[in-house]
């Protein structure tokens, strides 16, 4: 087996929904919406719907932390002024913690009113360094997440659900049918 659902689709939407309300409580006068590029914007789309109070959306992309980048480098910075504001930055997944953490220390130099994380997908059993994640969508160990967002090598971001991949078959055939997610082939 390539892959299986760990979130369908209409489970996936409601638990976006929650955390959209999540957030509407917590900032109730507004918020500022930070977006990471590009694995981000699925989930931040379907959450910006579910949030009622005022916000601003914007974006910003990072190289990440890995054996040839060495640190983490912002490539597209935001266009927003976050001074005084609420901010929350949405990612669509959490693992070593080490880019996620030089992001907070580098937006908190930005002097906003407050400072959360909400993330779709949290690798804790990666964690190198601790990241105050105020939301999470789902909590995952070991697996290999693809859809919603997520993907490998440019494929199956489009998945309107999360589904834990084999990396090896995914590698080994990355036009694995997809089908058997939604229970129609594979």
């Amino acid at each position: 087996m390539v892959a299986r659902v760990l979130l369908p689709s209409d489970a996936l939407h409601e638990r976006v929904g929650e955390l959209g309300r999540g957030i509407s409580e917590a900032c109730g006068d507004g918020v500022v919406l930070v977006g990471l590029l590009d694995g981000s914007v699925l989930f931040l789309a379907d959450l910006v719907r579910n949030v009622s109070s005022r916000c601003a959306v914007d974006f910003l992309a990072l190289s990440t932390y890995g054996p040839e980048a060495g640190r983490a480098r912002l490539v597209k910075d935001l266009d927003t002024d976050l001074a005084g504001r609420p901010v929350v930055v949405v990612s669509d997944v959490v693992d070593t913690g080490l880019t996620s953490t030089w992001l907070l220390g580098e937006l908190d130099r930005r002097r906003p009113r407050s400072l959360d994380f909400c993330t779709l997908v949290d690798r804790q059993h990666h964690r190198l360094v601790p990241v105050p994640l105020r939301w999470v969508g789902v909590e995952v160990g070991e697996q290999f997440v693809v859809g919603y967002g997520l993907g490998y090598r440019g494929r199956y971001r489009n998945l309107d659900l999360l589904a834990a991949a084999d990396l090896a078959e995914l590698r080994f055939d990355p036009d694995a049918h997809v089908a058997q997610l939604y229970g129609t082939g594979g």
